[in-house]
């Protein structure tokens, strides 16, 4: 099943559940954003986000110009996420505060820089796992335990979002790739498995990964701004 969406590229990849805030300062967004608010009470208030796989977000001076997938000075990511209008806030110079949540993930199909101000795109809708998941459930305990060893070397106090991790090893595996200092392929890659088990299993993977790197970092004798900068005079 296929369905026509507005589509906003952002350098970044948005999780089904998770929360995004956006700032919307260009005429082209602003005017998706006024499409949204305009659709009827009831109707899906939802654009795709995809992440961008080479290129800017912010249109250059000069004519207007609109993203394309494989082309043109955007590329696009062929999987993404729709983000839910939640909240609106009109702003003094036109432009728009937004507050949206990730819902349910798509594949491109097509795309057209035409038809609107702003990109719109045929998706194809992924696949979510339904029922429940002996494999993903043991999965998910063994991504608690590594995921609450990582926060206790990136956060002063892991304890504060340990205490809060969900049950449900569909709704972790999510949270924990949106929350995990990964890259944006890493997180791309993550998004792209339909199967819960299988990205619980790379996350395990990556989670051990960081951890590693970071216990390297900590063995360093030196502060890590003195590696940053060059080397002090004799």
């Amino acid at each position: 099943m296929t369905a026509r969406l507005p589509v906003f590229p952002l350098g970044t990849v948005l999780f089904p559940g998770l929360v995004l805030p956006l700032h919307i300062f260009e005429e082209r967004y602003r005017a998706l954003v006024r499409h949204l608010v305009g659709l009827p009470e009831g109707a899906p208030r939802e654009f795709g986000v995809v992440a961008i796989r080479a290129g800017w977000e912010v249109a250059p001076a000069g004519p207007p110009s609109r993203p394309t997938l494989g082309g043109g000075e955007v590329t696009l990511h062929e999987v993404g996420c729709t983000a839910e209008l939640r909240q609106v806030t009109e702003l003094a110079d036109g432009g728009y505060d937004i507050v949206t949540v990730g819902r349910r993930r798509f594949r491109v199909a097509g795309v057209d820089s035409g038809a609107a101000p702003y990109l719109t795109a045929e998706v194809e809708w992924l696949p979510e796992p339904a029922g429940t998941d002996e494999v993903a459930d043991l999965l998910a305990a063994r991504v608690i335990s590594v995921f609450r060893q990582y926060l206790s070397l990136v956060r002063p106090d892991p304890q504060e979002i340990s205490e809060q991790l969900p049950e449900d090893p569909t709704v972790l595996s999510h949270l924990v790739a949106a929350t995990a200092a990964l890259t944006v392929a890493d997180r791309q890659r993550l998004l792209a498995i339909d199967d819960t088990a299988a990205r619980l299993r790379a996350e395990l993977r990556l989670l051990s990964r960081e951890a590693a790197l970071l216990r390297q970092v900590r063995a360093v004798p030196v502060p890590l701004s003195e590696l940053a900068g060059p080397p002090a005079p004799n």
